[in-house]
This record gives structure tokens, sequence and C-alpha cells, in this order.
């Protein structure tokens, strides 16, 4: 993958998280992406910094996700 679409990459987990949040009410752990230093604007940044950050954004929205989908309950309904 080229650094431009890993950029590009970047902005749209971005908005997947700041979706997921608005729309579930929840609160994503981006602690370990944000000690990257690394954002979607800082194009700067190497390739391999934006693919760290990407799979560390990737990792907290994933894992929010799993916790989300864990805590919902679904009515029992037979076919």
């Amino acid at each position: 993958m080229k650094k431009q679409e890993l950029i590009h990459l970047h902005g749209l987990l971005a908005e997947v998280g700041n979706y997921f949040e608005a729309e579930n009410s929840a609160q994503i752990d981006f602690d370990e992406y944000e000690s990257l230093g690394v954002r979607p604007t800082s194009i700067h940044k190497s390739k391999t910094d934006h693919k760290a950050a990407v799979f560390a954004m990737a990792n907290a929205i994933t894992s929010e996700m799993t916790e989300a989908e864990a805590d919902e309950t679904v009515a029992a309904k037979a076919d």
C-alpha cells in the first residue's frame, strides 16, 4: 500500500471511530493510538508511522465494537 493510500485509510478510520462513538454513545479508548502522535493530517510522518497508527486505531475500534456487541441483548424469536 502506498503512503498516500495509507493516509487516506487513516482518515477514514478516524471517521468510522467518530461515527461509532456518536451513534452508540460510547467512548473508544484511543490511548495507544494517541501515544503514537500520528494523525491523518500528519503527512510529514513516515509510512511506517501511519501504518502503526492505523493498526492501533483499528484495534481500538474493533475492541469497542466487540464489547458493545457482547452487551447487546437479542430478543428471542422463532423462525
